[in-house]
């Protein structure tokens, strides 16, 4: 089943194996790190490129022993990868969708508690500017 097909409990299945099958590691802290390092990549994006929404794909070449250049190239290259801010708000969710599916989790009842939760807070939680 493809991804797009998935709700959020086998996306969180889905995810951890693939991260289990791939090496990464599952502590709290180190998840959390790296959920957090997804979003300042973001940032970066909305820094160096245009798009808010868009998809690009970029391809690495060697250019020496320690040396490396990025260009962008169609997404049919070999090697195409993907890159913009919706990929990194993606790897995000991958990565708390895999600490959740690891550790048995149910991400779906949690967002649903805290949605609720939300609805009964006062505008901009009492006077928030951020």
């Amino acid at each position: 089943m493809e991804p797009k097909d998935l709700g959020i409990d086998e996306l969180c299945k889905l995810s951890a194996q693939i991260a289990k099958d791939h090496g990464w590691e599952n502590d709290l802290p180190t998840q959390l790190l790296l959920a957090h390092s997804e979003l300042s990549e973001a940032v970066e994006e909305f820094r160096d490129h245009a798009g808010l929404t868009e998809i690009w794909y970029s391809h690495t070449i060697k250019t020496g022993r320690r040396n490396k250049t990025t260009i962008e190239v169609d997404a049919g290259t070999v090697d195409a990868k993907p890159e913009g801010i919706p990929i990194e708000l993606a790897d995000c969710i991958i990565r708390i969708c895999d600490w959740c599916g690891q550790n048995g989790v149910d991400l779906k009842e949690a967002i649903r508690i805290k949605m609720e939760y939300n609805k009964s807070r006062p505008m901009r939680h009492g006077g928030k500017k951020i």
